[in-house]
């Protein structure tokens, strides 16, 4: 049974809370404070069977809506979620631990997807062509697929759904949202929204879980299509099972960002994005900075300098004007402190140590202080593991060839970075490196809307990346139509294959 003492939340279906009816329950934190805040039900197979149904059921009515009155509805959806983004912050702050600022930054570049989709008419156009063969006009056509599930990570409860469903449903597909249940609130928080923006009922549902309801989706034939965003091993996973049921698959996976430092870089610059993008959000991104590639002599100094703005962060509940807060569980915490561990007692200097320090917050929170590693290796776990925490390793190397060799010899491909005054070695770096997204001496290139968001190798199940033109190719598939207008004289019977003329 729930616990009385805090609220129980509950599912989304057909424009409505749904109760929890399995039994199961799992416990909502505030990682600031430690405390339990609501309890979440957790579906059984029944339970996610029929939040699907509700999903389905309501496909043919969105599908045959015309493109003008799904593109108002999107229109209010974004007004109204511009007017209330503060309370969607405020949310995430609560459950996930980042800091209001961090918060607000997410759900804007979330928005930005929703303001792409509203041109979902000019995004949806087929072709056509005249007079292909006598006679015959040739069009094609981009159609919604029907149900689609998306399931999204805690890191980004928000921003990372808002990447698939805007353009899901500008496409005429209904959603199934499995959000992560850790952070499930803004999920149901942005249901609610989706419905006051005048969304019918069923079009956007959301489905809390664990594996069980993953599971349902992942092999239900009334899905048509997976988007997943989490680690390399579920990404697999979700690509392996949910095209073995026959389902289109988006699955992202997880990441070792390396930021490549060349000594004609700007120091204070480079030193600045380093700590932005290793600690920003308590490394809990896909697309933080993990590996900093100092090249040549540079590494002394720029650790020093890094050092220095390191030790003056403030770290405590995101509520209070905080650098950095807290991780999102007590098992996260744990974890990052292993590896902190394993770090030191592998030979890595620490030159910043998060495993000691105060916060500022109250209670017991999941906190671990912003962390820095010099002279690492590439055979300590601290480099080859994906962390996900406030924790930065400085390898040395002697040249720009071994630091590109570096980073294409990791099996991970979502972003890097190459700060840097020569143009010529930015453009060769951007040409070598095996990475999806590159930035110059921008740490976190993260692309606009309008530009798919995805990575290579290990860090990308599927040949389709997130949002952008891809993700309308993503959410319709194709469908060419053949017409012919003619007298009634047919040319009579001719089982000879058509030839065109």
């Amino acid at each position: 049974m729930a616990p009385a003492a805090v609220p129980v939340l509950s599912h989304w279906a057909d424009g409505q809370k749904v109760d929890g009816k399995s039994g199961r329950f799992s416990d909502v934190t505030n990682p600031a404070t430690g405390e339990v805040t609501a309890s979440l039900p957790l579906a059984s197979e029944q339970e996610a069977a029929e939040v699907i149904a509700a999903a389905k059921a309501a496909f043919p009515g969105w599908r045959d809506t015309s493109l003008a009155r799904r593109t108002r509805i999107l229109f209010t959806f974004r007004q109204l979620l511009d007017e209330r983004a503060g309370e969607l912050a405020a949310i995430i702050t609560a459950e996930h631990g980042k800091v209001l600022s961090d918060a607000a930054g997410e759900v804007a570049r979330g928005q930005e997807v929703v303001e792409f989709a509203c041109g979902a008419p000019h995004l949806l156009k087929g072709s056509a062509t005249q007079n292909a063969s006598t006679g015959v006009d040739v069009a094609s056509i981009r159609q919604p697929l029907g149900v689609v599930g998306i399931v999204s990570p805690f890191n980004f409860p928000a921003m990372v759904p808002m990447w698939f469903f805007p353009i899901a449903i500008a496409a005429g597909n209904t959603v199934v949202l499995k959000p992560s249940e850790k952070v499930p609130s803004a999920a149901l928080w942005i249901a609610e929204l989706w419905k006051e923006a005048g969304l019918p009922d069923g079009v956007f549902n959301v489905l809390n879980g664990d594996k069980t309801a993953v599971d349902a989706l992942l092999t239900s034939p009334d899905v048509r299509s997976i988007s997943f965003v989490g680690s390399t091993p579920i990404a697999r996973y979700v690509y392996e099972t949910g095209t073995a049921h026959g389902k289109r698959v988006q699955a992202l996976g997880g990441a070792k960002n390396h930021m490549v430092v060349l000594p004609d870089a700007d120091l204070d610059l480079a030193a600045d994005q380093a700590v932005n993008a290793g600690f920003g959000s308590a490394g809990e991104r896909c697309m933080a900075i993990s590996a900093l590639v100092a090249v040549g002599d540079v590494a002394d100094e720029l650790v020093a300098r890094i050092a220095d703005r390191t030790v003056a962060l403030r770290t405590g509940d995101g509520t209070r004007g905080c650098d950095m807060g807290p991780l999102v569980t007590r098992a996260a915490q744990e974890r990052v402190w292993g590896y902190i561990d394993a770090g030191q007692a592998a030979g890595a200097t620490v030159v910043v140590d998060g495993r000691a320090g105060s916060y500022d917050a109250d209670g017991a929170g999941f906190f671990v202080g912003p962390t820095l590693f010099d002279h690492v290796t590439p055979d300590m776990t601290i480099y080859t593991d994906e962390i996900f925490g406030p924790v930065l390793s400085v390898v040395r190397v002697d040249t720009f060839d071994e630091g590109v060799e570096l980073v294409n010899a990791n099996p991970y491909g979502n972003g890097t970075a190459i700060f840097t005054n020569d143009g010529g070695a930015a453009r060769r770096f951007q040409t070598e490196i095996e990475v999806g997204m590159v930035g110059v001496n921008v740490p976190v290139p993260v692309p606009m809307a309008y530009y798919s968001f995805g990575g290579w190798k290990s860090s990308l199940f599927g040949d389709t990346h997130a949002h952008g033109t891809d993700g309308f190719h993503f959410f319709t598939r194709g469908k060419v139509v053949t017409t012919r207008w003619l007298d009634p004289s047919h040319g009579g019977i001719n089982l000879g294959f058509p030839q065109n003329a």
